[in-house]
């Protein structure tokens, strides 16, 4: 059977499967390795040589102006991140994207983020994907080694403490933590600051 470009891109927006052994999966696999040599270029750069945000911005083919991202970094799908203004990734991120990342305005993340997005499936797991978008929504605030399992949204000014993994949706204005995460408090909106 014959697939035109951007199949497997179709389905991963779909929520997959996905087949590794079918021909489409191949784009994939091309972009996973387009990525993962430009973040490591990247992350060889001295920490001081600016030079490592033009690799980044090859990554995610966007000038990142008003994006932040500290190295070490890894990224598999630059071409399944979109940013918004103002975003600040702090090191030690780990972005598996084949299902698609959002990051809104003025989300900041702090060190040892693990955003992922993709699945295996439980019958067929050497072979078959399935994913979900994540979704970072305006001025959220994620903690230190957050983990944010496939298809969690994160609402607007939502705080997630250090070392909570997101398993479901965190409201807008919510404050959540722990294993899995839960609400803790809300924040009052009126207080917000952008």
């Amino acid at each position: 059977m014959e697939y035109t470009p951007g199949y497997v891109y179709e389905l991963m927006e779909k929520g997959g499967p996905t087949d590794v052994r079918e021909p489409y999966f191949k784009e994939a696999v091309s972009e996973m390795m387009r990525a993962r040599k430009l973040c490591a270029v990247a992350n060889a750069k001295m920490p001081d040589d600016e030079s490592y945000v033009s690799d980044l911005e090859e990554l995610f083919g966007r000038k990142l102006d008003d994006v932040r991202i500290l190295t070490p970094f890894t990224c598999d799908f630059g071409n399944r991140v979109k940013f918004g203004k103002n975003v600040f990734i702090n090191h030690s991120a780990i972005l598996s994207a084949s299902g698609g990342i959002e990051f809104g305005d003025g989300v900041m993340v702090a060190p040892g983020l693990r955003i992922a997005t993709i699945n295996h499936d439980f019958n067929e797991r050497h072979t078959k994907y399935t994913y979900g978008k994540v979704v970072i929504k305006k001025n959220a605030w994620i903690g230190m080694n957050v983990t944010i399992c496939p298809g969690v949204t994160i609402g607007e000014y939502a705080v997630v403490a250090a070392g909570a993994v997101v398993t479901k949706d965190v409201p807008d204005y919510a404050v959540v933590g722990g294993v899995p995460a839960k609400v803790i408090k809300m924040l009052n909106p009126d207080e917000q600051k952008e």
